[in-house]
């Protein structure tokens, strides 16, 4: 199994670099990014190149060389970055997972393009929503992630590409920030209680959003494409999650753990028109029952090791 990350230097490539590592060897991981200190950051430790996923001609000799049989396309401007700047959100996002899927086409590889509970709207129900329900964001981040499940579909159905994914909720690790998306207050939070004692939440306190842990994320991504193709019903994209939860029980968990920490809200209103256009909750079930799909941590266990390890980075 030879697998290039493209977009390897964002929240989730750079902790599913090593964990893909573990499972295939060092030497059969390729890790691409655009930007050179990312490049030179992920040297440390795997094979690393320079890489602009919207060049094609780059990103096929890429593929090709190395004979390459599965690409984990994780190239994406993020919602509340996306709302600054809708047509490059289209632009990047959309550009990225076009030329995966040709060169996948070409070279017979499997594709996986994660989606996000972005791809939802206001009209989509909120509390356990369904797999197969409406579909009509209010972001360019979501007609995107929308408009990826479906053309990762077509070309399955068209080309037979092996393509697959799943629909993120907010993604919630200590290792890498995140850059620009309206669940980054449950990380956020955590580097600023410890450094400085308090946290002001951008989301309002009773806004309920789905959340997963950076290790069941990873472990999605992978059990995923490792899943026995017959058994899938779905394939772009599959609802997950571990946990949802409110700003107010974030914190409160948070104050029984870190003694004096204190936390105010100042609404930013852009994040406030996305996350309350997201579901509550979802229904998770068709992951479960066809591939196997089951989170290991909820709130309270993610709270312990963030408090701990975010603690232990900034000593």
């Amino acid at each position: 199994m030879n697998v290039l990350i493209v977009g390897a230097g964002g929240q989730i490539g750079t902790e599913l670099v090593p964990h893909l590592q573990k499972i295939y060897g060092e030497d059969n991981i390729i890790a691409a990014d655009l930007r050179p200190e990312v490049v030179s950051r992920l040297s440390g430790g795997s094979r690393a190149i320079m890489l602009d996923a919207l060049d094609m001609k780059a990103y096929t000799e890429v593929v090709k060389e190395n004979k390459i049989n599965r690409i984990y396309n994780l190239v994406a401007l993020l919602s509340a970055t996306g709302e600054k700047n809708p047509l490059l959100a289209w632009n990047i996002n959309m550009g990225a997972l076009l030329n995966s899927l040709e060169i996948a086409k070409e070279f017979n590889c499997s594709v996986f393009t994660p989606s996000s509970i972005g791809a939802f709207g206001k009209d989509t129900p909120h509390v356990k929503t369904p797999q197969d329900t409406v579909m009509r964001p209010n972001t360019m981040y979501g007609v995107c992630k929308v408009s990826g499940e479906l053309l990762s579909d077509y070309y399955y159905s068209r080309y037979g590409v092996d393509t697959r994914s799943v629909r993120f909720p907010g993604i919630i690790s200590n290792g890498c920030l995140p850059g620009g998306g309206t669940t980054d207050y449950a990380v956020e939070v955590f580097y600023e209680v410890l450094k400085s004692g308090e946290y002001t939440c951008p989301i309002p306190e009773n806004t309920y959003m789905d959340m997963l842990y950076m290790p069941d994320a990873l472990n999605a991504c992978t059990q995923l494409m490792d899943a026995d193709p017959s058994k899938l019903v779905h394939r772009n994209s599959f609802n997950v999650t571990a946990m949802s939860f409110s700003p107010k029980e974030l914190f409160s968990s948070i104050e029984k753990r870190v003694n004096g920490a204190k936390f105010k809200y100042e609404i930013d209103p852009v994040k406030d028109q996305i996350s309350s256009s997201w579901p509550d909750s979802l229904d998770d079930s068709c992951a479960r029952e066809e591939w196997g799909w089951k989170p290991v941590w909820d709130m309270e266990s993610m709270v312990d090791d963030m408090l701990t390890a975010i603690a232990a980075k900034l000593k």
